[in-house]
């Protein structure tokens, strides 16, 4: 339950210093972009290498640049199939959502994930 309470706190302190630093800087939108998942990310981090130490830190930051990159694959696929082959929102992103599995369990098998 701490480990809970300690992550909403840190990620929460994340959150507000980028929707500040986005106040101040242009455009408005920058504040979003480093929202809530990069905050999480990072208080998550920072308790595993409390908990567990640097290495399990490492492969768990190993498995987020791998849901990246699928996230980044799942944009491009869902964009695409929207805007070039005007399909339904609903079976883009069903599609797009086959790619991102493919991508992140390919990398995930291929390259190694958590220890």
């Amino acid at each position: 339950m701490t480990e809970y309470i300690l992550r909403f706190i840190i990620g929460g302190l994340i959150v507000s210093a980028f929707a500040i630093l986005g106040d101040m800087l242009k455009p408005k939108s920058f504040g979003g972009l480093f929202g809530a998942a990069p905050s999480v990310a990072l208080a998550t981090l920072g308790i595993a290498v409390v908990q567990h130490g640097p290495q399990y830190a490492a492969a768990e930051s190993w498995t987020m640049i791998y849901g990246a990159i699928a996230l980044a694959c799942y944009s491009v696929t869902a964009c695409h199939l929207l805007m070039r082959f005007r399909l339904a929102a609903l079976t883009a992103t069903m599609v797009a959502f086959a790619v991102w599995l493919a991508v992140a369990f390919g990398l995930l098998a291929g390259l190694g994930g958590a220890a």
